[in-house]
């Protein structure tokens, strides 16, 4: 079928078309493209054209797509069953494996998504302190559990909006909404509120909006007011986990939080996640203590050899991340060269080798100054982009996702192919 039939199709028996909003490519004004495979960097539609991918599942393949590594033994573990409703000792090796990489994950529970983690840490962090106030940041996604789903209002902190009809205002009225890199603004935040927050949980690098670096000073001062009052710092890991180096991006700014939630590359592309940190806290968590969680598919056993063949060959060549990270560089001088070239006013954001290109005149550094980011641009850039091959996601708040296999020509095809694109807005 062709992508417009397919997309027909598929709207009479899912809303919108689609199983998560984004790839319903609305906020571009642009049909949708369906997956049909994909190796290396490279994606194909149902209608074989073929697409240079930077969107990278959203951040899991970071050896590539169908990689040798990641698919190794995986044919073995099919064969021998999937899902027992029993432990098993790949899961005991992974826990093993995440500790050894990320040490403040002293334990570890295995779930099946992102939102999962997120959910379990924050219910852990209430169980643990008795509290019931929660931190979180405007622009910072945590995944779609009801607490989480909020955006600050003309109140401030003491006013909450939920982002999503649905949400209850009994399920938000604890949570309170700061803004990261205001120093000033968290400090103001915890003399008002501080003994009574459960926990605070944060991206260290925002890479829902588009990315956001969070400074240096801020995620140490929030560390340092955490403790202060005995509130659980959670760092949500989920796409910076082992895509900024083997200790993911706690490593990266040498900040140890209190529990981490993981995701995408720990299952090698299957779904996936994992919430963990001091022993004492996960101590609470059942069948130890009185803070329940279950999952019937936790740990599966494919995601689970999957995400261990990729953590495995990473930690053997950790010289990987020095080369993504020159990609990255490269991509971010060359995008800023065709910016000016083409005399459009625009911002890249990149940490690692995580990107971000934003249509605006002022630096990007929190959710305000990502909103007045040019969107209706960005959908133009997008779609001569799609058209000439190139796969970025489709929302000016999504990141550039660079793998292995994104060697010299297909960087520089990009380049020259952005070149154009710009010119011709």
């Amino acid at each position: 079928m062709k992508n417009k039939e397919l997309f027909e199709a598929a709207k009479k028996v899912m809303p919108g078309g689609v199983n998560s909003p984004v790839r319903s490519f609305s906020s571009v004004a642009t049909p949708p493209i369906f997956a049909k495979r994909a190796l290396g960097a490279m994606i194909w539609d149902v209608e074989d054209k073929p697409y240079i991918d930077f969107i990278g599942g959203f951040g899991p393949h970071i050896l590539g797509h169908a990689n040798p590594v990641v698919l190794e033994g995986v044919v073995g573990v099919l064969s021998e069953g999937i899902s027992f409703g029993l432990s098993t000792a790949i899961e005991v090796e992974m826990a093993k494996t995440i500790n050894r990489l990320m040490p403040s994950m002293e334990m570890i529970r295995m779930v099946n998504s992102g939102t999962e983690a997120t959910m379990s840490a924050i219910r852990l962090a209430r169980g643990f302190t008795k509290r019931k106030k929660i931190l979180k940041f405007e622009g910072c996604y945590h995944g779609h559990s009801d607490s989480l789903l909020i955006k600050s209002g003309s109140g401030g902190l003491s006013f909450n909006v939920p982002t999503s009809a649905g949400v209850l205002d009994a399920f938000i009225e604890h949570t309170l909404v700061g803004q990261v890199n205001d120093i000033k603004g968290l400090e103001a935040l915890w003399a008002k509120y501080g003994q009574e927050l459960a926990g605070v949980i944060v991206e260290p690098v925002a890479a829902n909006m588009g990315i956001v670096p969070l400074e240096q000073a801020f995620l140490e001062r929030l560390r340092d007011l955490a403790t202060s009052t005995k509130t659980v710092l959670i760092f949500d890991e989920v796409i910076t986990g082992f895509r900024l180096g083997l200790g993911g991006a706690q490593g990266y700014f040498k900040i140890q939080p209190d529990l981490t939630c993981l995701g995408k590359i720990i299952g090698g592309g299957m779904p996936v996640g994992a919430y963990g940190g001091r022993a004492d806290i996960m101590a609470h968590i059942s069948p130890l203590g009185d803070v329940y969680q279950a999952g019937t598919l936790s740990g599966n056993r494919v995601a689970m050899a999957m995400g261990l063949n990729t953590l495995n060959y990473l930690e053997k060549h950790p010289m990987i991340y020095n080369s993504l990270e020159e990609k990255a560089i490269f991509l971010e001088k060359a995008m800023n060269d065709n910016l000016t070239a083409a005399g459009i006013e625009g911002q890249v954001n990149r940490v690692g080798s995580l990107l971000s290109l934003f249509f605006t005149k002022e630096p990007v550094t929190d959710y305000q100054s990502v909103m007045k980011s040019d969107t209706e641009l960005f959908g133009r850039y997008f779609t001569k982009m799609i058209e000439a091959g190139i796969l970025l996601a489709p929302s000016t708040f999504e990141a550039m996702f660079l793998s292995m296999a994104h060697d010299e020509v297909l960087l520089k095809t990009f380049v020259d192919i952005q070149k154009e694109v710009l010119k011709s807005l």
